[in-house]
C-alpha cells in the first residue's frame, strides 16, 4: 500500500506517494510528461515491500503548491534544486534516483551536478542528454521523432491538448496507460495553469543543460518501440557513462515503460539497487 505525503520546500509543498519503512534505503522516483507520481505506483509499492523507502513526488508544475507560471522557472538549476530540496526535507543524505521521460532528464542532470548525493541512477526511456543531442545533430530519424517538442512550445498548445474532453492529450498514451490513470492525469492537467506549467518543461531555454560523462552506477531501460526516443541515442548512451553501466532494451515496449512493462522494470530496478 502507498501513502500520501506533502513534502515542504522553499518553493512550496510537493505532493507525493510513498511506501516502505521510514528507515529504509531511500529511493526517489521522478515522473515525466504528461503524468504524475501515480505513474510509479507499482514500483513504489514493490520497493516498499522489499524494505526500501520509496517516494515519488508530483514534480514542479504538477504539484499545485509548486506551479510557477513562467518558463524560466523550469531551468536545470530549478529542477535539480527540487530533487535536492525533497531529499533534504526527507533527511536523505544519499539516495537512489529513478526518472522516466522528463524525470529521466532531471535525473541525468542531477547525477552530473551532484554525484555525491546519489548511490545509483536509473533512467527510463530518456537517454543521456549528450547522446540525445548528438543524435539530434546527426540522425534524421531522431530529428523526426523530436519535432513535436518545438511544436508544443506554441501558444495554442493548451487549447489543442484540452479540446473535446482532452482528446489529443488522451491520445498521447496510445492505449498503453490505464483508463483510471489517464483520467487522473487529465483531471490534474485541467486544473488552472497546470498544463501550461507542464509544457514549460518544453518551453524553457536551458543554455546550461550540457552534461558530461556520468560516474554514478547507472541503469538505462529503453523500449524498442518508443516513438519519441530512437535507437541511435539509446545505444550511444553507454559512451556517456564512465561508471558501472547496464542497458536493457525491452523488446516490443513503447515509451510508457512503467505502465507497459511494470513488473519487468521493477525487477531491473531492484536488481540494480541490490547490486550497487
Amino acid at each position: 500500500m502507498t501513502e500520501h505525503l506533502e513534502i515542504p520546500s522553499a518553493s512550496g509543498a510537493f505532493d507525493a506517494i510513498a511506501a516502505g519503512p521510514p528507515d529504509g534505503r531511500p529511493v526517489l522516483l521522478l515522473h515525466g510528461f504528461p503524468q504524475t507520481a501515480i505513474a510509479w505506483e507499482t514500483q513504489v509499492a514493490a520497493l516498499g515491500d522489499q524494505g526500501f523507502r520509496a517516494v515519488a513526488p508530483d514534480t514542479r508544475g504538477y504539484s499545485p503548491g509548486v506551479r510557477p507560471l513562467h518558463a524560466d522557472a523550469y531551468g536545470v538549476s530549478e529542477l535539480v534544486g527540487d530533487v535536492l530540496a525533497v531529499a533534504d526535507a526527507l533527511a536523505w543524505d544519499r539516495l537512489d534516483l529513478v526518472g522516466h521521460d522528463w524525470g529521466g532528464a532531471v535525473a541525468w542532470w542531477t547525477a552530473a551536478r551532484h554525484a555525491e548525493r546519489l548511490r545509483t541512477l536509473t533512467a527510463v526511456s530518456t537517454p543521456h542528454p549528450g547522446a540525445l543531442g548528438e543524435a539530434h545533430r546527426t540522425d534524421d530519424d531522431q530529428r523526426r521523432r523530436s519535432r513535436y517538442q518545438q511544436d508544443w512550445r506554441g501558444p495554442d498548445t493548451e487549447a489543442r491538448f484540452l479540446a473535446d474532453d482532452a482528446a489529443f492529450l488522451r491520445s498521447l498514451y496510445g492505449g498503453n496507460v490505464s483508463d483510471r490513470d489517464v483520467d487522473e492525469y487529465v483531471r490534474r492537467l485541467s486544473e488552472p495553469g497546470a498544463l501550461s506549467a507542464a509544457l514549460n518543461y518544453y518551453r524553457a531555454d536551458r543554455p546550461d543543460a550540457a552534461v558530461g560523462k556520468i560516474r554514478t552506477p547507472t541503469l538505462y531501460v529503453w523500449g524498442t518501440e518508443d516513438v519519441a526516443l530512437g535507437p541511435t541515442a539509446a545505444r550511444a548512451t553507454e559512451n556517456w557513462v564512465s561508471g558501472p553501466y547496464a542497458f536493457h532494451a525491452l523488446q516490443g515496449v513503447g515509451h510508457w515503460v512503467p505502465d507497459e512493462a511494470g513488473d519487468a522494470l521493477t525487477g531491473l530496478i531492484v536488481d540494480h539497487l541490490n547490486g550497487n
